[in-house]
């Protein structure tokens, strides 16, 4: 015992001594030299003052936000760094209030602490910080440094009983982590073993019978330990049980062994989790879901408890993770401290989460606490800042049904339902005043807790003249047009009231509803025919019929209005058509003046069929060559029309084919290997008027590995077209090179794609951001074109640590005005809500969201039977889409023919009817004069041109 007091003073000793060093190394020699102060003592100067205006600007903005999760933080690192010794406490005292402090903040403080406390009054207050420490989170270091610190006040009365029972909690509490709970066994018997070597005989002479029994019973105490950490599934166990064969004098026995083996297979099942944890990074939920998923089916609830309380230690602001153990707690474990001291953690940590509070307050009537500390509870609730206004009608919903279960409604008055109903009125009068003010909405359109207090008032309390009322005055809210709030309430009336106010709440609803009246006549007149009288069968016919005309007449006059705008709509759209029509054709006639000057200068003299034919320009689709020939070049050209079921390039002559490669400027077709998709990337939305595509995209795209070829994509005319395919020598440049996706090329966000091919991969789609909702991440809308992401940083970052802002821009670069910002949880993208939607921004008021993008309207895709009837193959179109012109090739007489028809070299022909099994006769040739005899039966004016054209070029 002795050597025990003295070991805790030399520990002590030390202590004072740490405390007595210098803050600074004590090899530097802070006194020996004054050399340089001078110099820098007037930054020092200037950094103290700026550290204590921003002391200062931290306490203010505190005292605006006291949930402020990273303003304690950063208040906290300068107050420390500052040696504010009163202020920190403070501080620290002010934040563990409200939030559960990380272990890293809570060792600092306890360090800092155990220096300062040298008297054993201090000490005790040490010994509460610890309690408070290890109550927020299961941390394994905390426990050491209590167990350890502990040790120090073992030569105070009962100081070695106090040592074994915070030993004894620690491993109640970690011993079984797998990774960390070795440390505290260990530290456990070196804390026995101390022990036993002080009660040891002095060298040379023989221990009293006292001395005899207190060593066998330390020795007990030592084995037990080791039995009890053995049958642990604990990493290193091998080594324990060598040290337990090294120390122990007699044989391990079986059933410790047995208990040994045990442990270890259990330890193998567990390493494959505790190395998915290893390697993972933050926030590893899904391997600790996986863990605790493994540990369910083990059904240990000490392993189970331990792993969540793991996953929760990194993973503090993740609601579904405490609501989940929390489930767990309620309905498996059902300990009162336990339960009580989560839920309390859950709440502190994620206090915008109103699940959490309902569950606590469930938690603590089911556990049977007071009243008093469940109202308690309740007003917190209310000022944690929900970040919608139906948060607040879910709490107090939850608390008004607490309060009504408490009620004896056998008595005629109580307490109790004075209470309850002085709630209810507080809960109304709170979200019209309170709630309303702040989101622009009660969160209680359809007035439920006023439906919930008029259903208490009727049924349980009897006192329909109160249910009346507070019905009368929710239809005063706006509800009287809505025929199921009527339909509440008659069958409320219904049930405990009469029917005198049944017919008169029918009555009243028949002439309000305007969504479902034809439903609340039939109400009414099936209540008549049950209960009422000839002249109430009449009232009731008539008030319905007339009603209904007036609604039918006021449905027809808004379906006339709105026939009407929809016939404006068609003639706008109709002027926009025919002003577009006209604006083509002045081109096309402005196209066919510089034609006929090119032919007037041309020397060059041939068949008037291929001159005409050369000197119409096809026109193209934006991405391929084939030819889409227009509906004016149907005369001239033979096989556009007869020739083809559809749109294919036409043959021209050789001087056309030469006009056309002249054109090109010998630029060859880009061609792409599929197999090549791996190592290749399609780069687009690039500047036309980029100089050298193949130069600026190299030198870009080198930074990702070695460049294999850069293959830009030209127009005929030999223009850049604003994209191309970079191929890599390996797979891993072409990944790395998608990094490089948005980045500024000459103004524009240039676009880097997987290169895949879409008619093998239809739905394929890239889009690098998420399309759900994001509690960490806000959207901002009404921003200033000219705010940069830099000015948008500065803005946010008062409210947390920002870790990406992304502005929106359009395809050109130029800013819309939107902007998206990811904070590092949910906890600072709430309050960043709370404090910066409706904040002004360069003269601009801006909105800010929890960013939840809406659901994309995707395509109809057409139906599959629904083909048809003439078969025209599908076009292929290039990556630039569709082409602007997309005139059909089939006249308006042949779509509308209801048969299909037959091909023939020079003219068309009937198929047979669809009832001959015959197969069709070889057509044969026509001449000018089955030509002119085919003309004069067909009374078709649409075929004249055709026909006449086609008859003239056949000869």
């Amino acid at each position: 015992m002795a050597a025990a007091g003295a070991g805790a003073a030399a520990v002590a000793a030390e202590e004072e001594e740490e405390k007595r060093l210098p803050e600074g190394d004590p090899e530097s020699g802070g006194d020996s030299e004054d050399e340089g102060d001078s110099d820098s003592s007037g930054d020092g100067e200037d950094e103290e003052k700026e550290n204590e205006a921003e002391i200062q600007r931290l306490e203010e903005q505190l005292s605006i936000n006291a949930f402020d999760y990273n303003c304690h933080l950063d208040l906290i690192k300068l107050l420390r760094q500052e040696g504010e010794l009163v202020k920190l406490r403070r501080a620290r005292q002010k934040m563990s209030e409200l939030f559960p402090l990380t272990e890293e903040i809570w060792l600092d403080w306890l360090k800092d602490e155990i220096k300062m406390a040298s008297e054993s009054s201090e000490r005790e207050k040490v010994y509460e910080l610890f309690e408070r420490a290890v109550k927020d989170y299961i941390c394994p270091e905390i426990w050491l440094e209590y167990a350890q610190y502990s040790i120090g006040g073992i030569g105070q009365e009962g100081g070695i009983e106090k040592v074994r029972s915070i030993f004894e909690r620690a491993l109640t509490a970690v011993g079984l982590h797998v990774t960390k709970g070795t440390a505290l066994w260990e530290a456990y018997r070196e804390f026995e073993n101390a022990i036993l070597e002080t009660a040891q005989p002095a060298p040379g002479s023989f221990p009293s019978p006292e001395q005899q029994q207190m060593l066998c019973s330390q020795l007990e105490k030592i084995h037990t330990l080791f039995r009890r950490q053995l049958g642990i599934p604990l990493l290193d166990m091998e080594a324990s049980y060598a040290e337990y064969e090294e120390w122990s004098e007699d044989p391990i026995p079986e059933t410790i062994v047995k208990n040994y083996k045990k442990a270890l297979q259990q330890l193998e099942k567990c390493k494959p989790y505790e190395e998915a944890l290893l390697g993972a990074e933050t926030p590893k939920l899904a391997e600790y879901q996986a863990y605790i998923d493994f540990e369910m089916k083990g059904g240990d609830p000490a392993r189970i408890q331990l792993i969540y309380e793991r996953a929760l230690a990194e993973n503090c602001l993740v609601p579904d993770l405490w609501a989940r153990y929390n489930q767990y707690l309620d309905r498996q474990l059902k300990v009162k401290e336990l339960v009580l001291s989560a839920h309390d953690r859950a709440v502190r940590n994620c206090p915008w989460t109103v699940g959490l509070w309902i569950r606590y307050l469930l938690a603590m009537e089911r556990h049977r606490v007071d009243h008093s500390i469940i109202s308690e509870m309740f007003e917190k609730a209310l000022n944690a800042g929900f970040i919608q206004a139906t948060d607040y009608v879910e709490i107090w919903q939850a608390y008004l049904d607490y309060l009504r279960r408490r009620v004896d409604f056998t008595q005629d008055s109580s307490k109790e339902l004075e209470e309850l109903r002085s709630a209810f009125a507080r809960a109304v009068e709170y979200l019209k005043q309170e709630v309303e003010e702040r989101f622009s909405e009660s969160g209680d359109p359809s007035c439920t807790i006023m439906q919930n207090w008029a259903r208490v008032e009727a049924r349980l309390c009897n006192n329909m003249q109160k249910a009346r009322e507070l019905w009368d005055n929710i239809m005063t809210k706006g509800n009287a047009k809505y025929a199921n709030m009527w339909l509440e309430y008659y069958n409320l009336e219904r049930a405990h009231g009469d029917t005198q106010h049944c017919r008169k709440a029918l009555h009243r609803a028949v002439q309000c509803t305007s969504d479902y009246p034809e439903h609340v006549c039939e109400v009414l007149l099936t209540l008549e025919r049950i209960e009422g009288t000839l002249e109430d069968w009449d009232a009731a016919v008539q008030k319905t019929e007339n009603r209904l005309a007036r609604v039918n007449e006021q449905r027809a006059k808004a379906a006339e209005k709105e026939a009407a705008l929809a016939k404006q709509e068609e003639e706008k759209a109709e002027q926009r058509k025919q002003a577009r029509a006209e604006k083509k054709a002045s081109k096309k006639a402005k196209k066919t003046r510089i034609g006929d000057k090119r032919k007037a200068d041309d020397d060059d003299e041939g068949e008037w069929g291929q001159e005409e034919e050369a000197e119409q320009p096809s026109k193209r689709h934006k991405g391929d060559g084939d030819g889409v020939l227009l509906e004016e070049d149907m005369e001239v050209v033979e096989t556009g029309l007869f020739g083809r079921s559809g749109p294919e390039k036409p043959d021209r002559p050789a001087n056309q084919k030469e006009k056309a490669s002249t054109s090109r400027k010998d630029i060859p077709k880009v061609l792409h290997d599929s197999s090549k998709d791996n190592i290749t990337v399609f780069v687009s939305n690039l500047s036309y008027n980029m100089a050298d595509p193949e130069v600026k995209l190299k030198e870009l795209f080198e930074s990702c590995g070695e460049v294999a070829e850069i293959r830009p994509v030209f127009s005929n005319k030999g223009t850049f077209r604003g994209y191309c395919y970079v191929e890599f020598k390996e797979e891993k440049s072409a990944l790395q090179a998608l990094g490089l996706d948005r980045k500024v090329v000459e103004g524009r966000p240039m676009f880097v794609s997987p290169c895949v091919d879409k008619n093998k991969n239809p739905d394929f789609k890239v889009f690098r951001y998420s399309t759900t909702l994001e509690k960490h991440k806000l959207f901002i809308s009404g921003l200033p074109f000219s705010c940069t992401k830099e000015e948008l940083e500065d803005v946010c970052k008062a409210h947390g640590n920002v870790k990406d802002i992304r502005l929106v821009t359009n395809r050109a670069g130029k800013p819309k005005g939107l902007a998206y910002v990811e904070y590092e949880n949910e906890a600072q993208a709430s309050q960043a809500v709370l404090k910066m939607d409706g904040l002004t921004v360069k003269e601009h008021v801006i909105k800010v969201a929890i960013s939840n993008p809406p659901l994309r309207k995707l395509p109809d895709k057409p139906e599959a039977g629904r083909a048809s009837q003439f078969a025209v193959p599908r076009q292929v179109y290039g990556a630039r889409g569709k082409g602007r012109t997309q005139l059909s090739m089939m006249p308006r007489a042949l779509q509308r023919q209801s048969n299909p028809v037959a091909k023939a070299e020079n003219g068309m022909v009937q198929n047979s009817p669809a009832t001959s099994s015959e197969p069709p006769e070889e057509p044969k040739k026509m001449s000018n004069a089955d030509f002119a005899k085919m003309l004069l039966k067909n009374r078709n004016t649409e075929w004249l041109g055709i026909l006449f054209s086609h008859a003239f070029i056949g000869s």
